[in-house]
């Protein structure tokens, strides 16, 4: 092993608190360790006044007892109910009413007898209905939103279960103080309420494609270690019949302080903060975590066959299983994939098969944890070919591999791309945040997570082939996906829930003490876009210039107001330009010299604007520019390969029509705005195939001919001005018209899809008035207070209460560009035999707006926060300027929202919701199983019509 670059090193603050940084660590992390065993890792970032948190608990789904499955991720749920303190109006006596509920379900799940189970659970209903008058839903939400704290969430994996927010730095001592209260003990309150929503989430799960291929390649990877024997959502009966004792017991013994770390990220003082945490969670006991026993999997020793089934494309995926994380086997597995696929850049299966379009597509990559890992390979077949053919085209990749077929230069270009993408990682709060919180789940100290690149830059070719050799054997397995119906799908039915209390207008004495107490309010910065913005010309051109302070990553945008309105074909013809090279690169070499130079190139086309993006090290963006212009300029109208392009296209579109995402996007742009869309305006199949390549190709060599400006962020803007007038050519070619798409009323219309599935989504559509930037102020509290985010009216009633879905939200959405219509849009995704009291329920809740002052107050103080410390910057800067433009608004508007959001009343709502919301009239779109539609109820809202997938696809 060479010399180490990054070495850890032991020092002690001014408040005699040790702690170790690494040399040569650009970043500066402090990482601590308190007497009872509590990391704390900080890092400056001053971005903004604010401090990206993350408490991640080494502890996970590999840690549920094996007969209570899915305990960890259900625990996560419950640690946003609160504690004795938080959450409760009456904690004495709603305890006593919790203590029975446990037992009850001790019983419940004791007893076999199915007639007795519901009897018991009837009482634990009841039970419930008496404890919830004490219970005050969501506080816990309440009270971290009161901060102006963004991204509140979780979530849970094999070996971690992380909790997340994002805060303004003037609120960490408050911050600290709810925090430490929720690790201190947990209450299961509204207990039976949240086990439906899980229940959902487990419905939900059942119709994720991914997750179905994905739980039987880890079972079959690993036959005996929980990473394949138990799934973070659980088994459904280990679900139905859960143990608040069993939870209560884990808790206690994992989430210690010894177990869990705190990650802060942001705009603070080490000093400070670290004093702070010590302060408050620096009390909490050290516990000796509960002694396990290593689980040792045996060698895979032939190839593992599995087979599932779901509507949508066929597809095989391959899996090896490798050694943990960090280690030699892993990092060189990590290495293959890139060699295979490196963000579909110059890997061997992007060039072989992607490139030259042999199948619809393949991918590799791989994923390390805690223990064990595994190298896998993701291979989607044409019509014409089965299974077992793209299996065996992968396996020929590797093959190369093992013959060391790739080129010399490919190993290093890998090397660097990981430096690049590391280099971005860790430019933000956030991305160095989650690389901070990895390293510490995964039990590896920040000293190695940088020594890493250089551990991947000392691999050799002959190491690479070496490992292939070895690893690559008879020894996979392949969980072949087919098309058909899911045998396996499991319906929970609906347990009957009664409607607890949700005490919304309550506060607890707790919560009350954050909201007392005040801290000096953080005074917004709104930018000053003439002064940021740096602007020059070229030829004609304008350009705009935006410094990038924080690395050597540029970024050059080519941005031409020119979409897919003023040019059908625009998209379709920069999607075959990545399948053809020129008269100097094959399309191959092309991908290659830019994968070369470390620059990757990006091509977004929206309705109204193509960009064409450059991103990479500074020093090698001209070279960029000069490869992108003379691949447009120069491409080569293959007609074989535009042939074979074409015949992708029309197999893509019919994979995307047995995607169950793919088809709601489409079913509600259909409720929306019904057969006459730019989503429906496609070429056709007839036009494709009897076009030739040149009809699309001229269009690129001729691109650079039309009005365009650019916009350039890096450091400098000088040198940049000396070289970009070469690659501007005279301005020749006009914008032409765009074509104008009806924005029909919407009402009274109820469309449906029937797709085999468990759950049953629904989504109401509705057209507003023209878009209104006065209004911004208003639909932002709005939102907030009552359709969106875990204490919003909408959730706490259609969730908490009354348990009628796992997602439901109501959204208005200011449109983007004057003239035309806003959007509010609800979503319900429940179980079949909810749907129907679900809807009702949100129409009682948008018939007439409920008041809620306390609720009120909060989502404008926390609205006000958010604004007060958010800044602007990085190429937001600039395309925010973009986003503004269109609403002919020239400076920073969220001033205008602020100072709108100070003086606003709830009465302002109000008459906003009277004026703006409650007249609307809504189209539906449902999708699900139709045996699970109550036609009758359906009826009632409207007319119904079961639409073809050509009708909502426009093919």
């Amino acid at each position: 092993m060479t010399d180490r670059k990054y070495k850890e090193t032991v020092h002690t603050d001014n408040n005699q608190y040790d702690y170790i940084t690494v040399t040569h660590d650009e970043n500066n992390v402090r990482i601590y360790t308190l007497k009872n065993g509590l990391k704390v890792f900080l890092a400056q970032n001053f971005d903004a006044p604010r401090i990206q948190t993350f408490i991640p608990v080494r502890t996970g789904s590999n840690n549920d007892p094996a007969d209570n499955t899915g305990l960890a991720h259900y625990l996560e749920h419950m640690m946003f109910k609160g504690t004795s303190k938080i959450g409760t109006q009456n904690w004495e006596k709603e305890k006593e009413l919790l203590d029975q509920i446990s037992a009850l379900y001790e019983e419940h799940k004791a007893e076999q007898n199915p007639e007795k189970k519901r009897k018991i659970y009837k009482k634990i209903d009841e039970v419930s209905q008496e404890a919830s008058q004490y219970a005050i839903a969501n506080e816990y939400d309440k009270a971290i939103s009161s901060l102006g704290a963004s991204g509140t969430n979780a979530h849970t994996w094999f070996d971690e279960t992380v909790y997340k927010n994002n805060i303004p730095n003037n609120e960490l001592e408050k911050w600290l103080k709810i925090e430490k209260e929720r690790f201190s003990e947990i209450v299961l309150r509204l207990f039976h309420t949240e086990l439906e929503s899980v229940y959902e989430e487990f419905n939900r799960a059942q119709d994720n494609d991914t997750r179905l291929v994905n739980y039987e390649l880890m079972n079959a990877l690993f036959p005996t270690h929980p990473n394949g024997q138990q799934t973070t959502l659980g088994k459904p009966e280990h679900l139905k019949n859960p143990s608040m004792k069993a939870i209560h017991k884990y808790f206690d013994e994992y989430y210690v302080p010894n177990n869990y770390a705190m990650v802060l990220v942001g705009d603070l003082d080490f000093d400070e903060t670290i004093q702070l945490i010590d302060q408050y969670f620096g009390t909490l006991p050290y516990k000796e975590l509960p002694a396990k026993t290593p689980i040792t999997e045996q060698p895979i020793t032939e190839v593992v066959a599995r087979t599932v089934k779901s509507p949508t494309t066929p597809r095989t995926q391959l899996a090896w299983r490798t050694d943990s994380y960090g280690t030699r086997e892993a990092m060189l597995a990590d290495i293959v994939a890139n060699i295979l696929s490196n963000r579909g850049e110059a890997g061997l299966l992007d060039l072989h098969i992607n490139q030259t379009q042999k199948m619809l597509w393949a991918q590799a990559f791989s994923v390390g944890l805690r223990q064990y890992g595994y190298f896998s390979i993701v291979a989607v077949p044409k019509e014409t070919q089965t299974l077992e053919e793209a299996k065996n085209m992968v396996l020929d990749e590797i093959e190369l591999i093992k013959k060391g077929d790739f080129p010399d230069w490919m190993l290093p270009a890998i090397i660097n791309d990981f430096k690049l993408q590391r280099m971005k990682g860790l430019e933000t709060a956030e991305g160095l945040a989650t690389n901070l919180y990895d390293s510490y789940i995964k039990g590896r100290t920040w000293e190695e997570e940088l020594n890493e690149m250089d551990e991947y830059a000392s691999f050799t070719k002959d190491d690479v082939v070496n490992f292939a050799n070895e690893f690559f054997k008879e020894n996979y397995v392949v969980v072949n996906k087919e098309k058909g119906v899911n045998d396996k799908l499991i319906r929970v039915e609906n347990p009957g829930i009664t409607p607890v209390k949700i005490n919304r207008d309550s506060q607890s004495e707790f919560l009350k003490e954050i909201l007392a107490d005040k801290t000096e309010d953080i005074k917004p910065e709104f930018i000053d876009y003439q002064k940021e913005i740096v602007t020059d010309e070229r030829n004609g051109k304008k350009l705009s210039f935006v410094k990038n302070k924080y690395n050597d990553i540029a970024q050059l945008h080519f941005i031409f107001p020119l979409g897919s309105d003023h040019d059908r074909d625009l998209g379709i013809s920069t999607q075959l330009l990545q399948y053809l090279g020129t008269d100097t690169f094959s399309p191959e070499d092309l991908k290659k010299e830019f994968f070369k130079i470390g620059i990757s190139n990006d091509f977004k086309t929206t309705n109204n604007q193509l960009t064409i993006s450059l991103s990479g090290l500074e020093e090698n963006i001209e070279k960029g520019i000069a490869l992108l212009q003379h691949w447009m300029r120069n491409v080569q109208p293959d007609q074989e390969i535009y042939n074979q392009f074409v015949g992708t296209v029309l197999e893509n579109r019919q994979a995307m029509k047995k995607d169950k995402n793919r088809i709601i996007t489409a079913l509600n742009n259909y409720t929306k705005l019904g057969s006459n869309s730019r989503f429906t305006d496609v070429i056709s199949k007839e036009e494709l195939e009897n076009s030739s390549a040149e009809v699309f190709t001229d269009r690129m060599k001729k691109l650079f001919q039309y009005p365009y400006q650019v916009f350039f962020y890096g450091k400098n803007f000088e040198t940049f001005k000396e070289y970009i007038g070469e690659y501007i050519e005279p301005e020749s070619l006009q914008i032409p018209a765009a074509k104008l798409y009806p924005e029909p009323a919407t009402g009274g219309n109820v469309y449906f899809i029937n797709y085999d599935m468990v759950q049953m989504e629904m989504s109401k559509i509705g057209k507003g008035s023209e878009v209104n930037p006065l209004h911004f102020g208003k639909i932002n509290v709005f939102n907030e207070y009552f359709g969106r985010g875990l204490s919003s009216i909408v959730f706490q009633e259609m969730r908490e209460s009354k348990s009628l879905a796992y997602s439901a939200y109501v959204s208005y959405t200011a449109n983007s560009e004057l003239n035309h219509p806003d959007y509010v849009t609800t979503y319900i995704g429940t179980q079949p035999d909810k749907l129907m009291i679900a809807v009702d329920t949100l129409n009682e809740l948008m018939n007439e707006l409920p008041e809620v002052p306390i609720q009120f107050e909060n989502a404008r103080n926390a609205a006000l926060k958010q604004i007060a410390s958010t800044r602007v910057t990085r190429n937001n800067i600039f395309f925010n300027t973009l986003r503004l433009q269109k609403l002919n608004i020239y400076h920073d508007f969220r001033k205008d929202i602020y100072e709108q959001i100070q003086q606003l009343t709830f009465e302002d709502i109000k008459h906003f919701y009277q004026t703006e919301v409650k007249s609307i009239h809504f189209n539906t779109a449902i999708i699900g199983k139709k045996e699970n539609l109550d036609m009758e109820a359906v009826n009632k809202m409207g007319i119904f019509k079961e639409v073809s997938l050509k009708d909502i696809f426009g093919h």
